[in-house]
């Protein structure tokens, strides 16, 4: 990014944090110009580092070196301060659209640059709705997760995996150890269903505990594995 920065609402990183973390986010918003507009605007105090048009056309709009406003309240991976150790990308979406083609494709190659860029692993690039489980919805289930996994951009899990016991509690173990924050059982597995199971509704059940016992083997945040460097 060069040149000034397009929107003033943004700080330093505390405690020397650098990017470890992508955030992923719909603008629910009905246009590219009015999302663009508020994430602009020092009265609406809400930023994020790049905004992708329903074109596919990418915007700088934050420093990546620098603190935007994009996640509030939540965590991942022991992370509380999810602002200071992420890049927020805004993906043009009213919130209920598909994400268009050339949308996708800006983000897969904004996606390499930045993982790269700061070596930050697969694992540890998320929804929204993954850190503020119960607060946030976005990008939502029309978010193509599968999409981005097979070019080494974010991760799915493997299917057909045995299944531990049907538990809630073993299912919020394996949850907080992939990475979501601690929060009550309906409100993880929901937050986990809308981005791995998206439209799956009814009770716990083995398919759950199979796809999320097999995140947390092998990308869980214990001793910090989600993190590539």
């Amino acid at each position: 990014m060069t040149g000034a920065p397009a929107s003033p609402n943004f700080g330093e990183r505390r405690g020397g944090a650098r990017p470890e973390i992508v955030v992923l986010h719909y603008t629910g918003m009905a246009s590219c110009a009015e999302a663009r507009a508020r994430l602009c605007d020092p009265a609406a105090e809400v930023s994020a580092h790049w905004l992708i048009a329903e074109t596919g056309r990418v915007e700088a709009l934050v420093p990546e070196d620098k603190r935007a406003w994009h996640a509030g309240a939540g965590g991942w991976a022991g992370v509380t301060d999810v602002n200071s150790s992420a890049i927020g990308i805004e993906l043009a979406n009213p919130g209920d659209a598909p994400f268009p083609e050339p949308q996708m494709a800006a983000l897969e190659t904004l996606l390499e640059q930045i993982l790269a860029r700061w070596g930050i692993a697969p694992q540890a690039v998320i929804a929204h709705s993954d850190m503020a489980p119960g607060r946030k919805t976005d990008p939502g289930p029309r978010f193509d997760w599968a999409r981005l996994a097979r070019q080494g951009l974010a991760v799915m899990p493997a299917p057909g995996g045995v299944a531990p016991p049907v538990a809630a509690p073993g299912f919020c173990a394996m949850a907080e150890t992939f990475g979501y924050p601690e929060a009550p059982f309906d409100v993880l597995l929901a937050a986990f269903r809308l981005r791995f199971r998206p439209r799956h509704e009814g009770p716990l059940d083995a398919t759950d505990m199979a796809l999320i016992t097999d995140l947390a083997l092998r990308f869980g945040a214990d001793g910090g594995s989600w993190r590539s460097s």
